[in-house]
């Protein structure tokens, strides 16, 4: 998944705006601005439009498990040179504080049905015999459940 659909899906799923995604990646000691990340947001073919690089989208998932988590003590971790489809999932499970059934909810109101070894695999090292890659799909497939669990949440 592109990291500006991934830094656009967080954005409406948690309802931020560019000032709160500039906090965020203030969090993880990054400074940037509204200008930068309203490139990032625009759509592919808008003139204004820029690529975010994987070290940025790190750092600004770095940030956003100390914005919602609080930060460790300690020395920061380094953001990620490349990131993968499970790195951002690893993450945002951790910055969201959710669980294997909790996934599990999620991928299923998206029309994803997964058994917890199979959530659990998602978060193995690739080397494991376990591992299962996430795909695409299955990262919007989670955005998709995050999103229509918000919704029903905030119906109530």
């Amino acid at each position: 998944m592109l990291n500006n659909t991934v830094l656009t899906s967080v954005r409406d799923l948690l309802d931020y705006a560019p000032s709160q995604l500039a906090a965020i990646f203030t969090q993880a000691g990054v400074e940037v601005g509204k200008l930068q990340i309203n490139a990032w947001l625009e759509s592919t073919g808008h003139p204004d439009y820029q690529t975010m690089q994987d070290v940025e989208l790190a750092s600004f998932l770095n940030g956003l498990i100390n914005t919602l988590r609080g930060k460790k003590e300690g020395p920061q971790p380094e953001p990620e040179q490349t990131l993968t489809n499970n790195i951002v999932l690893m993450k945002l499970r951790i910055a969201l504080n959710l669980k294997a059934e909790d996934l599990m909810e999620l991928f299923a109101l998206a029309g994803l049905e997964l058994s917890k070894h199979e959530v659990s695999a998602l978060f193995r090292k690739p080397g494991n015999k376990h591992y299962r890659d996430c795909t695409d799909d299955t990262l919007a497939a989670f955005f998709t459940g995050a999103a229509l669990r918000n919704n029903a949440g905030s119906s109530e």
